[in-house]
This record gives structure tokens, C-alpha cells and sequence, in this order.
């Protein structure tokens, strides 16, 4: 079939705009990266045990790297220029050296499943299902030092470190609790009953308040700190994929596959306000750090949706892979990158515009990314 001339002007157009944005991002080489500098995004697959490497510049695989069974919760250590995640299925932390490509194992427990790290870095938290336990494991030393429990054995977990460094929230799902742990010695301080299956913590930039998701129910526990209590349960209308907390600490926006869309929550009022409808099954967000822009990634709609959060207004979209479930903001945030589990891919779209620069092939099943630059 013939394409009409002003539909071959129009694919023209298109080739040359995505050309051209490539051309961009790589032009930024000599500027934004000093020679022998690299960029890349770490991208967990979960079905192989293996991370692949992508270099951002050349928007290309450069390493396939097998760190164990069932890896996930990649978290750049930049400090160290590390890659910590952990192996569900393995047991342990794997570390990755990110100049020379090299991969530690720390054992911790039988199935570790989060990972935080202390505002100072020295320490990294890891959260254990099976146990109901935590583990502090020093970064240096790579050596667990110390061990707590947070919960009933069972269920999935999840945790948040506070902003000042002084507590550890472990979500229990088995519980449907929240446990407060000082962060030094990992003694309970104190255990809040939440809304079932927690399974989202943000902690507010100030460490006064915590917000906890449900993922069975339309509740948001509200948590107060110090003195640690339960002091509000917000009904948002839909089960919680993912909680994105606005860099000021204002206003969360609570993703939900009910609602289909983003319900605001006021944190100083502990008020429901706003709604906004988005795509058909949005997973996961990130708000540019000026806090002007969401992008949500929607797991069902193969794309990521674009929101002015000053005019709660749906911007536009970019398309991504089949299934988007994980996304972060690269490149002093002028690329958005996004995970794909079931295309198998890494959609790497420019902010300007939006614009779906290209799809780089990974793994099985990626699950988790990060950035570092090294």
C-alpha cells in the first residue's frame, strides 16, 4: 500500500524528530559527562537474575550482569558509585561496583525483599518477609551489624527510613502493622495497627508524619511519629499501587487501579482533596524535582501519563513497552526512563515533548531500575 505524499511528509517528520532528539542526547556527552565519565541506567530483571547496564549516551546495552535469583529494589549508592539491590530468591544483597562491573553477595536472610539506605549512606536496611526481621548491613564493610524484628513472620514487607536518620518503618502485610525501629540499635519503639496489606510507606521531608498505602483496601493510614500514633485513615477510593510524595512534602498522589487515576492528599490538613483521571492501570510515579510535573507510569495502557500538578491537568502521554511498572528521572531529569515487564525492555522517552526516544532491550522481566553516573 502507497502512502499518500503528505503521509510520507508526515512519517518523514517523525523519523527526523526522533533522530534529532537522539542526536541531542548524545551531543550532551562532551558537556554533562567530563571524559571517562559514564551514565547508566541499572536494570533489574527478575525472571533471569541478572541486571543489564545501559549506557544512556549511546542508548545501548553494554553488560549483562548476574547477581542472583529474583532480583529486584535497585538503589544507586552515588556516594560509592555502587549499585545495591536485593535476590528474593537467593538470600542475600548483591553489590555492584559500578566502574569495574564487579558483583558482592551479602548473605542476610531467606528472602530478603526492600532495601533503604541511611540519609549519610553508611548504612543499608533490608527488610525479610519469611522472619518478620531487618538486617543493617555497614556499606563499608559490606558485614550485617545488626538485626531486629519488625512484625510477624510471613507476608510480603516494605520499609522507609526517615528523612533525619533516627527511625525505620517495616510494613508488615501478615500484620497489618507498621513497626517504628531506631535505626541505630533496631529496637522496636513502637507497633501501629494500619489498613490491611500495607504495601507503600513515604515519610514526610520533616520526620513527623508517615503515610502508609493499603493494597486490599481504600485506606491510607496517617501516622504521627512523636509520640508514635495512628491519627488518621483517608478513604481514597481505590486499593494503592504506589504512593509519590511531592518534594516539598505537601501533597502525595495516590496511584490506585480502582480509580484509574491519581487522588491528592493534603499532609499538613490530612485531607483527601483532588482526583484526576489517568490511564487504565497506573503502577508507579515520579515528580520532577521542582514538583511541577507527574509521570505515572500506566500498566495497562502500554504508556506513561504526563500531569501539571499546579493545574491538575493530564498534559499528554508518551508510549512506552507493553507493561510499565517501574520509571525514574535520568540525565539531570531531561530523560525519563521506564521498565517494562512484559515487552522486556527499557523505554527511554525525552521530557521534551514528551517524546519515546527509543526502547532498549533487556532482560526478562525488569522490575527495578536506577542511575549512576561514575
Amino acid at each position: 500500500m502507497k502512502l499518500r505524499p503528505n503521509a510520507r511528509l508526515v512519517v518523514a517528520l517523525v523519523a527526523l524528530a526522533i533522530a534529532g532528539t537522539i542526536e541531542v542526547l548524545r551531543e550532551k556527552e562532551p558537556t554533562f559527562l567530563r571524559p571517562g565519565l559514564h551514565l547508566y541506567a541499572y536494570v533489574a530483571n527478575s525472571a533471569d537474575g541478572t541486571v543489564t547496564a545501559v549506557d544512556l549516551v549511546k542508548l545501548q546495552p553494554v553488560a549483562t550482569i548476574p547477581v542472583g535469583p529474583q532480583p529486584g529494589w535497585v538503589t544507586a549508592l552515588p556516594a560509592r558509585k555502587q549499585i545495591w539491590g536485593v535476590s528474593a530468591g537467593g538470600g542475600y544483597v548483591w553489590v555492584i561496583d559500578a566502574p569495574k562491573g564487579t558483583v558482592q553477595r551479602i548473605p542476610v536472610c531467606q528472602d530478603p525483599v526492600s532495601l533503604v539506605f541511611s540519609p549519610n549512606g553508611q548504612r543499608a536496611y533490608v527488610a525479610c518477609a519469611a522472619s518478620g526481621t531487618v538486617a543493617a548491613i555497614d556499606c563499608e564493610t559490606r558485614q550485617v551489624v545488626a538485626r531486629g524484628r519488625a512484625g510477624p513472620p510471613g507476608g510480603e514487607t516494605t520499609e522507609a527510613l526517615t528523612p533525619n536518620g533516627k527511625w525505620l518503618l517495616v510494613a508488615s502485610r501478615a500484620g497489618a502493622t507498621v513497626s517504628l525501629l531506631d535505626a541505630a540499635s533496631l529496637r522496636e519503639k513502637a507497633g501501629l495497627a494500619v489498613a490491611p496489606n500495607p504495601n507503600a510507606i513515604v515519610v514526610l521531608p520533616d520526620s513527623s508524619k508517615a503515610f502508609v498505602g493499603s493494597a486490599t483496601t481504600d485506606f491510607v493510614s496517617v501516622l504521627r511519629l512523636d509520640p508514635p500514633a495512628v491519627v488518621a485513615r483517608l478513604e481514597t477510593g481505590g486499593r494503592t499501587s504506589a504512593l509519590v510524595l511531592k518534594p516539598d512534602g505537601g501533597e502525595i498522589y495516590v496511584l490506585s487501579p480502582d480509580t484509574h487515576g491519581m487522588t491528592v492528599i493534603n499532609t499538613w490538613t490530612n485531607e483527601v482533596g483532588d482526583f484526576l483521571q489517568l490511564g487504565a492501570d497506573p503502577a508507579a510515579g515520579v515528580v520532577t524535582r521542582d514538583g511541577a510535573t507527574l509521570y505515572a507510569c500506566d500498566a495497562g495502557g502500554q504508556r506513561v501519563d504526563v500531569v501539571n500538578l499546579t493545574y491538575r491537568e493530564l498534559e499528554g502521554s508518551a508510549p512506552t513497552g507493553q507493561r510499565p511498572v517501574a520509571c525514574v528521572l535520568g540525565l539531570d531529569q531531561k530523560l525519563l526512563l521506564v521498565a517494562d515487564s512484559a515487552s522486556n525492555d527499557l523505554a527511554v522517552i525525552a521530557r521534551q515533548g514528551p517524546n519515546l526516544v527509543t526502547l532498549v532491550p533487556v532482560g526478562k522481566q525488569p522490575n527495578s531500575l536506577a542511575v549512576e553516573l561514575f
